[in-house]
């Protein structure tokens, strides 16, 4: 099954990439990597959720989140490459989690980006490295943000 088939039966249309929200490239090619800036869960122009994990945020909000931004990562290497099928390999994903100080679970949290991106791009694709990492706060007080290399 292609990557689009696989979009199509998980419900999932690509959104335009999101642009940037500062002074930086969404994206970046060394090479045959291809660098993502931190995606944000953005959907129509906003933030979907905003908080920090174990306070105002659930564990399940939080999966939500991140499988938003794995969305936002795929419409970024959609642009960078005009063809997902180009992917040979999803090398790494590093997940962003906005944390309260006794939130332990930023890698249940990760799984949201993780199990998603898996799911589209198929094992031999999605199979990836990845860090997942409590910090204080995010832009636009979002609750995650997720940034990944890949391979072509």
């Amino acid at each position: 099954m292609s990557i689009a088939q696989r979009l199509a039966a998980a419900g999932v249309t690509l959104p335009e990439a999101p642009p940037p929200a500062a002074s930086y490239a969404p994206w970046a090619r060394s090479g045959n990597l291809i660098m993502t800036a931190g995606q944000i869960p953005v959907v129509d122009g906003s933030p979907m959720m905003t908080g920090i994990l174990g306070a105002a945020v659930s564990l399940e909000e939080g999966q939500q989140a991140a499988r938003q931004c794995a969305i936002n990562v795929l419409a970024q290497l959609q642009a960078a490459t005009g063809d997902l099928e180009q992917l040979t390999r999803l090398v790494k994903i590093t997940v962003f989690v906005a944390s309260a100080a006794d939130f332990h679970s930023q890698h249940l949290v990760a799984n949201g980006a993780s199990d998603f991106l898996g799911e589209i791009l198929g094992e031999d694709v999605g199979t990836h490295a990845r860090s997942a990492v409590g910090v204080a706060v995010l832009p636009l007080n979002v609750p995650v943000e997720v940034e990944a290399i890949a391979e072509v």
